[in-house]
């Protein structure tokens, strides 16, 4: 099982939930962050720290982020890992 990151990240992409993962299981993306589904051990450390609420476990993403967990699957293979708190993209 693993988390997956959801519409609340578009376009703000905090990396709070980056700096405590013991894995290194996020990726950059152009507007958001991935979670690869293969590398989260479902610690859960990323739910707390993320300041929009956008990390999910796989059984619990809202159906109308469901596409989401594909997303993640499929981004996070084709974009660079990160694991250093950046600057996010928007101030929200």
């Amino acid at each position: 099982m693993a988390h997956v990151v959801t519409q609340p990240c578009v376009g703000c992409r905090y990396t709070d939930c980056v700096v405590v993962c013991p894995v290194e299981c996020f990726y950059e993306g152009e507007k958001m962050l991935y979670i690869h589904p293969e590398e989260c051990i479902d610690c859960e450390a990323c739910v707390a720290e993320c300041p929009v609420e956008a990390i999910f476990h796989e059984d619990n993403v809202p159906d109308e982020w469901k596409e989401y967990t594909e997303m993640n699957a499929e981004m996070a293979s084709k974009s660079k890992v990160i694991t250093e708190k950046k600057k996010p993209l928007a101030d929200s």
